[in-house]
């Protein structure tokens, strides 16, 4: 588990990013701490009231925002109601037991974890005091949280001295929602490093999953013939949106040259991993006939496992590739046996979805699984003002008014 502490002067700020990405389908409030009613009747209102009793009693203090994100590695099995009794357990071990605080899982990543909004300021106005919170109590939470739940123990996990994210602290990339150089830089650093792929397509689908690829351009365009590549964020159809960032702007380069090596480095790296991805595929079937396309994708899902098929524009299925989350390895389907290849795969899959031609995907149009089992909520939210704040970092910091210069009357 990584935990991380932030704090800052706007609650409401922190509070809409979250409530908007619960409107947006992509977070769910899922605990509340001395609200006094249940989390699933609480309207943005009954939020922001519970948080600001607190923080207007001590009118002095600049800083009265917390907040924490808790993660949690890919296979650790942690439902909504195991993440709401982590997240008090943290809460009181810090010394935020008796403190108002919103819990919201979010699924905006490949990893389970949750947001904690709280304040620092105490009933009776006085501050806890946040200053090495996150290297002294967080840290020693942390560990006893790991152990008390069996959690994969954040050891080794993370950044190094380039600033390399592990790969459960990384989050899909949204245009205009963050820096794109810096985002688009995050992930490719972090996924090249971790990942076992032996081509471009293999690399895309893991780069696909935080809604990053690597563009090499067509056959006949000049940047293929001079082998350049370039780095672009995708939408969630996998269409190119934005501005695309050189290789070769990325620390440590890596520039297709760089990536063919370690396709051939990768080859026997990834050899051991094989057996796995069969068992995990077999064990989904179970011996039954067929299932359909969304239970094969929720089963292999569970196991970590993110399936990636590859459709032309009729719509036909012409690949399939298996990105192993837990192992950090991809396979395409043919790679695994012919029985796993593209075509068995389909052929055992039921009620296949057709594409709806009106939408008109490219040739190489990626059908990523990675939303299944997200529940879209639509909650009683009185009103969560719209906002373009491109972290929670940001959204706590308050603008301030520029004074006009010039006499005062």
């Amino acid at each position: 588990m990584v935990a991380k502490v932030n704090s800052g002067r706007n609650i409401l700020g922190i509070l809409n990013y979250n409530e908007n990405k619960v409107k947006e389908g992509m977070a769910k409030c899922i605990h509340e701490n001395m609200f006094g009613q249940d989390v699933e009747k609480l309207t943005f209102k009954a939020k922001l009231k519970g948080l600001e009793n607190f923080i207007h009693r001590n009118r002095r203090a600049t800083t009265k925002a917390v907040h924490i994100s808790l993660n949690f590695h890919p296979t650790d099995q942690v439902n909504k109601e195991l993440l709401g009794e982590i997240a008090s357990t943290y809460m009181e071990k810090i010394g935020f037991g008796n403190q108002p605080y919103l819990v919201y899982q979010h699924f905006d990543a490949a990893h389970p974890h949750i947001h904690i909004v709280t304040t620092n300021i105490q009933s009776d106005g006085k501050r806890i005091l946040l200053y090495n919170i996150g290297k002294n109590q967080s840290e020693k939470a942390r560990k006893e949280i790991e152990k008390t739940y069996n959690l994969v123990r954040a050891g080794g996990q993370k950044q190094d001295q380039n600033n390399i994210l592990s790969p459960i602290e990384l989050e899909r990339v949204t245009y205009g929602k963050s820096e794109t150089k810096r985002s688009i830089s995050n992930v490719v650093r972090t996924v090249v490093r971790s990942y076992k792929y032996t081509s471009l397509p293999e690399l895309n689908a893991v780069l696909g999953q935080f809604r990053v690829m690597a563009d090499k351009g067509s056959e006949v365009s000049q940047m293929s013939k001079r082998k350049g590549l370039l780095y672009r964020v995708i939408d969630s159809s996998g269409k190119k949106v934005g501005v695309p960032i050189k290789a070769s702007s990325i620390y440590g380069k890596p520039t297709l040259a760089y990536l063919e090596k370690q396709f051939k480095l990768n080859q026997a790296l990834c050899q051991p991993h094989k057996q796995r991805l069969r068992k995990c595929i077999d064990e989904t079937f179970a011996g039954k006939a067929s299932i359909t396309k969304s239970a094969f994708v929720k089963a292999l899902h569970k196991e970590s496992i993110n399936v990636v098929f590859r459709q032309n524009d009729d719509g036909r299925i012409y690949g399939i590739t298996f990105v192993d989350n837990k192992t950090k390895v991809v396979f395409n389907g043919s790679d695994l046996g012919k029985a796993y290849g593209a075509k068995a795969i389909t052929e055992r899959l039921s009620n296949l979805r057709v594409p709806d031609h009106h939408i008109n995907p490219s040739p190489h149009h990626i059908d990523q699984s990675f939303d299944l089992g997200m529940e879209l909520i639509a909650s009683d939210l009185l009103k969560a003002e719209a906002s373009d704040h491109i972290s929670p970092d940001a959204a706590m910091k308050r603008k301030r008014r520029k004074r006009r210069k010039g006499k005062r009357l």
